[in-house]
C-alpha cells in the first residue's frame, strides 16, 4: 500500500468530517473539544519546567540576605537590607527595608527608585490587599505611604505579597542574618544542591500519574460518535470501497477531529494562561509569560496527538465489520481475553522490581524504568477495566425497569462504558499510589521542632536596643495574649576577641527563670549557674567567682561587637537544668534584672514567649501588629509542633495543583463524553418515551449506566493504586503502610466528579426524552 493511497484516503476522511453535514460537524466538534482539553493540559505541562525555571531565576536575581559572616565595608555602591517580612493569616508577606549608603547602590529587580523613610513600593497583589477591607489589620503594621509597585521582574508570581520600604539607622543592627550590607542583588555563586533520590522519585511519579489520565482521555475523545460514524461508513461499501479503505477513511475523520482539537487546545491554553495570571493554587502563582511551552515538547504534542488519533481509530475498528448493508456489531461479540491484559501491569511490576529496596542510599532511581513501569501499571487499568465490566455486567440480572434498561445497555456495549471511566480510574489509581508514597515518606521529611506548645504558642525576637520589659508589657496588654515570659539573652566569652570558651547569659524575672531551670529559691538580685545542662561544657571553668568575662565578644571574621566586661559575683547560686519551652536545656548564667548593670543591656537581645488564646479572633495578627509597633525589626513567629522539608512541601504542593487541573479536565471530558452518548441514543430515548416509559425511569437508567462502570473502575483503581503504592514504598525502602483515609478520599473525589457530571447531564437528557425526537426530515 503506497503512502499516496494512505494520504488520499485520510484526506477523504477529513473532507467527510467537515463536509458531511450537521452529523459530521457535530462529531468533529465533540472530538475537538475533548482532544482540545487534553492538548491544553499537555501544553500546560510542557510549560511547567519553564515556569519553575523562571521562578527560580527571579528568586535568585533578588537574593540579598545570604547569612554571610563576612561583611562588606561601607562604600558608595553599598546598600543596607533588613528582613522585615511578616505573615498575614495563611499568607507570607516578603518584606525588605532598604537604606542606600551611596549614589551607586543597586536597586532591587522591579523597583525604579528607592523609597524614602515612611514610603514603600509594593506588589500589585499586596496593594489590592491593603486597599481592601480584609487587609485592615495588615495595614496597621504597614502604615507607610505606597509610592509605586514592584514590576514583574521583581516578583516570582502574580499573587505574591511583597514590599520594599525605606529605612535609616540599620548599620548598628548588622548581624549577617536579619540585617546585612550588600553591593548587588542576586546570587554570586548559586549552588546546585543534589536532590534526594526519593524526592526525584516523587517528581517522576507525580508527572507520570498526572499525564497518563490526560493521554487516556485524548484516546477516548477521538472515538466519540464511533457507532454512528461506522453506520455512515457502511454507505461507502455500497460505492465500492473495500474494508481497509473504509478504515483509513474513518481514521481520516478522527484525524480531522484531532487537528481541530489542536486548534481548540491552543485556544484553551492561551485562555488558561491568561487566567493563570489571576489565579493562585495552594499559594503558588505565576505570570502568564512564565507559561511558555518548550518548542520541542509542543511540537511533540502537535505530532503525537494526530498520530495517536489515527492509530486508536484503526485499533478500535479491528473487531468491527463494516458491510454495504450495515455494521456487524450487534451480534454477540467474542468474550474478551484476560491473559494479554495482565501482561501490562505485570510488565510494569517487572520494570520496577529491580529497584525494590534501593532507598536513598544507593544513588538515583533509573528514570526510564520508573517512568515505563508506572505507565504500564496505570495503562493496565485501561486494559483490565473493559474485561472487568464485561464479566460483571454479564452476570447482572433481575431488578427494576430502570436497572434492567441500564444492565441491558451495558451488556450490549460495555466497551463504551468502560472507555468513559478509564480516565477517572487511571487518575484515582495514580492518586492513591502517590498518597501512599507521600504518607510513607512523610516522616523522613518532617522534623520535630521541640517546641512545647502547652507553655507557649508564639515567640517575638526584639533588637538589643529595645527594652525587653517595655516590649513584654505591650504584648501582655494585646488582646488574646494570656501569658508572657520575657528574657534578655547573650553570650559571655573568656576574652574580648576570639574567645576559646563561652557560655549563655539569660536575664529574666524569677517566674521566667523558673520556666528554664529548677531554682531552690529566687529573688530579684540573684545570679545562678545552671550546672549539668546539655551542650554547655565551658560553664565549669567560667563560673569562678570574681572572674571577668566579656558579654558579646568579637569573633573574626565579623563586625566588631560590644565586648562588655562582666564579673562573676561572689554569691553565685547553683541551679539545675530544665527542659525549656523551645525543647532544649538552657545552661550558663541566669541573672535577675537587679543583678545586671544597665550598661550590659546593649549586648543582649530580647526573646519573648507568649501563651495565646487561639479562639480569640485574629490573635496572631494582633500580636504581629504589636510587635511591629514595638520595633520594625521585631520578629514574631508562630510555633508549630513539626516542620517539613521545603522541597518535599513544594513537590506536594505541585501535586495538589496538578491534580486540581487534571480533575477539572476529567470533569469537563466526562461531561462531553456523556453528552455525546446521549446524542447517539436520542432516537432510542424518544422511542421509549413514545411507548410510555416514564422519564424518571429513564433518568435512573442513565444513572445506573454511569454508576456501575464507575464503581467497578474505582474498585480496580484502588487495587492497582495500592499495588503501585506498595511497590514504590518498597523502592524507597520504607515500611508499607496503607493510608486508608487517603484511599477513601481519592475514591470519594472520583465518585463526586462523576456524580457532578451526571447531574449536569440531566437537563439535556430531559430535553432529549421527547416523542418528537423521532421526527425526521
Amino acid at each position: 500500500m503506497s503512502v499516496r493511497r494512505w494520504a488520499a484516503d485520510l484526506a477523504m476522511g477529513v473532507r467527510f468530517a467537515f463536509a458531511g453535514g450537521r452529523e459530521g460537524w457535530t462529531r468533529a466538534v465533540l472530538t475537538a473539544v475533548g482532544v482540545g482539553l487534553g492538548v491544553a493540559l499537555l501544553l500546560l505541562t510542557t510549560a511547567i519546567p519553564n515556569a519553575l525555571a523562571v521562578r527560580h531565576e527571579r528568586e535568585a536575581a533578588r537574593t540579598d540576605i545570604t547569612f554571610d559572616s563576612e561583611q562588606l565595608p561601607k562604600g558608595n555602591d553599598t546598600l543596607l537590607v533588613a528582613n522585615v517580612g511578616t505573615d498575614f493569616r495563611d499568607d507570607t508577606v516578603r518584606g525588605r527595608a532598604l537604606e542606600p549608603e551611596g549614589p551607586r547602590a543597586s536597586l532591587p529587580p522591579g523597583v525604579e527608585k528607592f523609597p524614602a523613610v515612611g514610603e514603600m513600593v509594593v506588589s500589585p497583589a499586596l496593594k489590592r490587599l491593603l486597599e481592601s477591607d480584609s487587609g485592615e489589620l495588615l495595614r496597621e503594621r504597614l502604615p507607610d505611604r505606597i509610592v509605586g509597585t514592584i514590576g514583574e521582574s521583581g516578583l516570582v508570581g502574580s499573587a505574591e505579597l511583597a514590599f520594599y520600604r525605606g529605612a535609616e539607622g540599620l548599620a548598628p543592627h548588622i548581624d549577617g542574618g536579619r540585617v546585612t550590607r550588600i553591593d548587588h542583588f542576586g546570587e554570586t555563586d548559586p549552588s546546585s544542591e543534589r536532590m534526594d533520590p526519593v524526592l526525584l522519585l516523587l517528581v517522576l511519579v507525580v508527572f507520570v500519574a498526572l499525564l497518563t489520565p490526560v493521554a487516556v482521555f485524548i484516546a477516548a475523545a477521538v472515538r466519540f460518535g464511533g457507532e454512528r460514524r461506522d453506520r455512515r461508513l457502511a454507505a461507502l461499501r455500497l460505492v465500492g470501497s473495500d474494508s481497509r479503505m473504509t478504515r483509513r477513511i474513518a481514521a481520516g475523520e478522527a484525524l480531522a477531529g484531532a487537528l481541530l482539537g489542536l486548534v481548540f487546545g491552543a485556544v484553551f491554553f492561551l485562555a488558561g494562561r491568561q487566567l493563570a495570571g489571576t489565579a493562585e493554587v495552594f499559594h503558588v502563582s505565576v505570570f502568564p509569560s512564565y507559561l511558555d511551552p518548550s518548542p520541542v515538547l509542543a511540537l511533540l504534542v502537535a505530532v503525537a496527538v494526530p498520530a495517536a488519533a489515527v492509530l486508536v481509530t484503526l485499533f478500535a475498528l479491528r473487531g468491527v465489520v463494516i458491510e454495504p448493508l450495515g455494521v456487524v456489531r450487534t451480534a454477540r461479540p467474542a468474550r474478551r481475553r484476560l491473559w494479554w491484559r495482565l501482561l501490562l501491569p505485570l510488565g510494569g511490576l517487572a520494570m520496577l522490581y529491580p529497584m525494590v529496596g534501593q532507598g536513598r542510599a544507593n544513588g538515583d532511581f533509573n528514570q526510564y524504568l520508573v517512568t515505563g513501569g508506572v505507565i504500564l501499571l496505570l495503562v493496565g487499568v485501561t486494559a483490565l477495566l473493559p474485561w472487568v465490566v464485561e464479566t460483571v455486567v454479564s452476570r447482572l440480572g433481575a431488578g427494576g425497569v430502570s436497572w434492567q434498561l441500564a444492565v441491558r445497555r451495558l451488556q450490549m456495549g460495555s466497551g463504551a462504558a468502560a472507555r468513559m471511566v478509564n480516565g477517572i480510574a487511571v487518575a484515582v489509581a495514580g492518586a492513591i499510589a502517590l498518597q501512599m508514597l507521600f504518607a510513607g515518606v512523610d516522616g523522613d521529611y518532617t522534623e520535630d521542632t521541640g517546641y512545647d506548645l502547652m507553655r507557649a504558642q508564639m515567640q517575638v525576637s526584639v533588637p538589643s536596643e529595645v527594652p525587653v520589659a517595655a516590649a513584654a508589657g505591650k504584648l501582655r496588654r494585646t488582646e488574646g495574649v494570656e501569658g508572657v515570659h520575657a528574657y534578655s539573652e547573650g553570650y559571655l566569652g573568656d576574652r574580648r576577641r576570639d574567645p576559646e570558651k563561652n557560655t549563655p547569659l539569660t536575664v529574666g524575672d524569677c517566674a521566667a527563670l523558673r520556666e528554664i531551670a529548677r531554682l531552690a529559691s529566687c529573688r530579684d538580685g540573684d545570679v545562678f549557674a545552671v550546672r549539668g545542662a546539655e551542650y554547655d561544657t565551658d560553664l565549669g571553668s567560667l563560673s569562678k567567682p570574681g572572674r571577668t568575662l566579656y558579654l558579646d565578644p568579637t569573633y573574626a571574621p565579623g563586625p566588631k561587637s560590644r565586648e562588655i566586661p562582666w564579673t562573676v559575683p561572689r554569691d553565685l547560686k547553683d541551679a539545675r537544668p530544665r527542659t525549656g519551652m523551645t525543647g532544649g536545656e538552657r545552661g550558663g548564667f541566669l541573672v535577675t534584672p537587679k543583678a545586671l548593670a544597665a550598661s550590659a543591656a546593649p549586648g543582649l537581645s530580647g526573646e519573648i514567649y507568649l501563651r495565646i488564646d487561639r479562639s480569640a479572633p485574629d490573635v496572631q495578627e494582633n500580636v504581629r501588629n504589636t510587635a511591629a509597633a514595638v520595633d520594625p525589626l521585631a520578629y514574631p513567629m508562630t510555633w508549630a509542633a513539626t516542620e517539613k522539608s521545603g522541597r518535599f512541601t513544594a513537590i506536594r504542593t505541585g501535586l495538589f495543583a496538578g491534580a486540581a487541573c487534571v480533575l477539572a479536565l476529567i470533569g469537563a471530558s466526562l461531561l462531553v463524553a456523556q453528552l455525546e452518548q446521549l446524542r447517539e441514543r436520542r432516537k432510542l430515548l424518544s422511542s421509549l418515551v413514545a411507548f410510555g416509559t416514564r422519564r424518571r425511569t429513564l433518568g435512573l437508567s442513565v444513572l445506573w449506566q454511569t454508576a456501575v462502570p464507575i464503581a467497578l473502575g474505582l474498585l480496580l483503581a484502588s487495587v492497582v493504586g495500592l499495588t503501585l503504592g506498595a511497590v514504590l514504598l518498597k523502592m524507597a525502602d520504607t515500611a508499607v503502610r496503607v493510608d486508608w483515609a487517603s484511599v477513601l478520599s481519592m475514591t470519594g473525589i472520583g465518585a463526586a466528579v462523576v456524580l457532578v457530571v451526571t447531574l449536569l447531564s440531566l437537563p439535556p437528557l430531559l430535553r432529549l426524552m421527547r416523542p418528537d425526537g423521532l421526527r425526521t426530515e
